[in-house]
């Protein structure tokens, strides 16, 4: 099967489960920017080195993002056999931050996003889940009903984790945390 399909060659992208929406639709802009942010995770991992935990952690969550994709992909209505996201995977993530938040120093002040090459990776990543974060926000304000609640909540929690990972990254590197005030 050829990766060139043409069906979107005038501006419409299919959903899962079939119908056609125009590629701008806030649904794809959402699943679209859960993309990018699995490619920045990608190019972090690449980046490395990390410590295994750190490394295991990520890799979950860059399949995670895929199971995201798909439930935006797929508004609740529908009923195709995908996995949703759901709070046991929230509280799975919720652990780590506190594992990682015990770990740190404590911040006094904000930081700025620097030190080791993949914590700046790391830091752009946190920066593009917030931006997918905004654009399910959107997508439920929009359509509450066809989205899953559990997915704006998860990709709150992750920005959450993304900055404690560069910072812990940092850490591991030895890397100088930047100060700031504001």
């Amino acid at each position: 099967m050829s990766i060139v399909t043409r069906t979107g060659d005038k501006g419409m992208s299919s959903l899962f489960g079939g119908e056609r929406v125009p590629k701008h639709h806030l649904r794809l802009e959402a699943y679209g920017t859960t993309d990018e942010l699995n490619a920045i995770l990608g190019l972090a991992l690449a980046e490395g080195p990390l410590p295994e935990r750190l490394i295991t952690q990520l890799l979950y969550v860059q399949r995670l993002l895929f199971t995201i994709g798909s439930d935006l992909a797929t508004p609740n209505m529908q009923q195709p056999k995908i996995v949703r996201m759901d709070q046991a995977t929230i509280d799975a993530l919720e652990v780590w931050i506190t594992e990682l938040e015990a770990r740190l120093p404590v911040l006094t002040r904000f930081i700025l996003p620097s030190g080791s090459t993949v914590s700046c990776h790391i830091h752009l990543a946190r920066t593009v889940c917030r931006r997918a974060e905004r654009a399910i926000s959107a997508l439920r304000e929009r359509e509450p009903d066809t989205t899953n609640p559990f997915v704006l909540i998860y990709m709150n929690r992750l920005s959450d984790y993304l900055f404690l990972a560069a910072r812990e990254a940092n850490r591991l590197a030895g890397a100088v945390e930047v100060e700031v005030t504001p």
